[in-house]
């Protein structure tokens, strides 16, 4: 096996396998020629060639959001590294493991005009857990000892031994500061960058390791609720007769059942969840803009909880966020190991735990259930909503609305559904999903950029076959994600083409002008019918539910490409028969 001849790239490298960071996507550059030779040369690393840097940083991200494990990016110096950002800030807002490896000019040729240069030092400082920057040697670090810093030297060999100890303590930096980097993004899981200077030669291999880089574990610690917080809240618990538990963005699988069963028997006790929470249960309130939109001021007030119980990633919901600020319940408890958003500005209770290790310790001590009408109430309000829903479906025309009801009913069991921002993550919160679907959406700067790189990893790194929903505006956004070998044939990508961004049509301010059209809506009239061809993906339209409907039925069959499934819906009434929907709820 070959390696690069250049010791620092060696130490990253085999500092990245003992930590288990098995994925890695290059983007193609010249100063990280060594880091290129290491990965693609060692067969432990599944290594990815992705051109286009901010696509590469964001199909990392699909492959660490679905798998939770750290997935490295790695990038030449200069711009190509900025690229990197918004999937930085997304992985540091979801809390989701990518570990950004960025090549550099060493030292001296930083600030002197070199090209490829810019100033790569905590160049994330804002959204990062941890900016590791590396030292190249003695000479570029000028510490070259002389006759102005250093004592004189009684002959040669003290000379020597001194030096040998000064690189010595630079290598033990760099590995201490590997380590460190690559273990808090495993532990905390979110984004670090190690910034890495190499001078050329760049290309040279050799046959045999020249280092063997001191490998520091992570310090494992479980974590315990303390005694005094667990009895302030069973005290509160149970004196409470409105409790409301509302879960954010959330792992599939990873609160146990009988947990959610035992809430759902509670009277007190009504659960909230998105369609990111990946949690299921027939009694739990899966639509909230559906159950919130309608209710008069009265209905609001009696809604407003006592306790508010949070957990999971950031909401979705625009309207819980509203109603929640406004009739702020009494307490609002957070359980999260790590972080605590004070989302509705009453948080008065951060319990360091996860949501499981919380509800082992609490719900069976858990003595008597609360005499409430609260979850009754609510149960028969969601009841009335649903016969609702279904009657105003009846009555619609072919539209977003109809195309999202139909979609979402079609996607096969057991599939991996990721969901772009805007306009397709709300209309998809409107209605039941199948319960054994897996769902994504990247929530954690809510941003239409990278969706498509990111489910294109997520498709990568699973054998479930992915679904991907998307606007067409978020496609045509992120269309260098198709500059990618590696999609799956089983992969699925449903674009809703409204010719615009149909969000903004239901959001306050003066619309059909051209001022509207064509600096907010952005009105176009592209497709991706030749993109599907330039890259090689099969690809069928839709523009009525006749059509809709006979491309479905064959859209998800096994094939030898993967495959595209554009319907165009007419944008000039999507934004009334939305807003028309909540009118018809109450």
């Amino acid at each position: 096996m070959m390696y690069p001849k250049i010791p620092l790239a060696q130490t990253v490298i085999q500092l990245c396998k003992a930590k288990g960071i098995k994925h890695i996507i290059l983007s193609p550059g010249s100063r990280n020629a060594p880091l290129t030779i290491g990965f693609t040369h060692d067969p432990f690393f599944e290594s990815y060639s992705v051109v286009d840097e901010r696509c590469a940083a964001f199909f990392a991200l699909g492959i660490a959001q679905k798998t939770q494990e750290p997935t490295a990016v790695v990038c030449t110096s200069g711009s190509a590294l900025l690229n990197y950002y918004p999937a930085v800030a997304e992985a540091f807002y979801s809390n989701i493991p990518l570990v950004v490896l960025s090549a550099d000019r060493p030292k001296h040729l930083i600030g002197i005009g070199d090209g490829q240069t810019i100033n790569q030092k905590n160049v994330f400082e804002n959204h990062i857990l941890y900016s590791a920057n590396l030292k190249l040697d003695l000479k570029d670090e000028k510490n070259v000892p002389n006759h102005e810093d250093l004592p004189i030297f009684k002959n040669l060999e003290d000379k020597f031994e001194r030096l040998l100890g000064l690189q010595k303590g630079i290598q033990t930096f760099n590995e201490e500061e590997i380590n460190t980097a690559i273990n808090i993004s495993k532990l905390k899981k979110g984004p670090v960058h190690i910034n890495i200077p190499f001078d050329e030669p760049l290309y040279n291999m050799v046959e045999a390791l020249s280092v063997s880089p001191k490998v520091i574990e992570i310090p494992f610690k479980e974590s315990e609720i303390e005694e005094h917080i667990l009895k302030s809240c069973f005290e509160d618990w149970n004196s409470a007769s409105k409790k409301m538990i509302l879960v954010g963005v959330n792992q599939p699988n990873s609160i146990e059942q009988k947990w959610l069963d035992e809430l759902s028997e509670d009277d007190s006790v009504i659960v909230l969840t998105e369609s990111t929470s990946n949690l299921h249960h027939p009694h739990f309130f899966n639509s909230i803009d559906q159950l919130i939109a309608p209710l008069s001021e009265e209905e609001q007030k009696q809604l407003q909880p006592d306790i508010l119980i949070t957990f999971g990633g950031l909401i979705v919901s625009k309207k819980i966020k509203q109603f929640l600020r406004k009739y702020k319940p009494k307490q609002h408890w957070h359980i999260d190991e790590k972080d605590a958003n004070d989302t509705f500005f009453c948080l008065n209770n951060h319990i360091k735990a996860t949501p499981n290790q919380f509800f082992t310790e609490f719900l069976p001590k858990v003595t008597h259930y609360v005499k409430s009408h609260y979850s009754a109430v609510w149960s028969a309000v969601r009841q009335d909503r649903l016969v609702k829903h279904k009657q105003y479906l009846k009555t619609l025309p072919f539209s977003d609305f109809t195309v999202f009801n139909k979609i979402l009913k079609s996607i096969p069991d057991h599939s991996i559904l990721q969901v772009g921002n805007s306009s397709a993550i709300r209309y998809t919160q409107l209605f039941n999903l199948n319960k054994t679907l897996e769902v994504f959406c990247n929530r954690g700067t809510s941003g239409i950029d990278g969706s498509t790189s990111t489910a294109i990893g997520s498709a990568v790194a699973n054998e479930k076959q992915t679904v991907f929903i998307t606007g067409d505006l978020s496609f045509l956004y992120d269309s260098n994600a198709l500059w990618n070998n590696y999609i799956p044939k089983n992969f699925r990508i449903i674009i809703v083409n409204n010719q615009g961004g149909g969000i903004f049509r239901i959001l306050p301010g003066h619309k059909n002008t051209e001022n509207f059209d064509t600096y907010f809506e952005t009105k176009h009239n592209l497709t991706a019918e030749h993109l599907a061809k330039m890259y090689g993906l099969d690809y069928v339209k839709a523009s009525d539910k006749v059509e809709l409907k006979g491309a479905l039925a064959t859209f998800y069959d096994a094939g030898e490409q993967p495959k595209i499934l554009e319907v165009f819906t007419p944008k000039a009434i999507n934004d009334e028969i939305l807003l028309d929907y909540f009118k018809n709820l109450k």
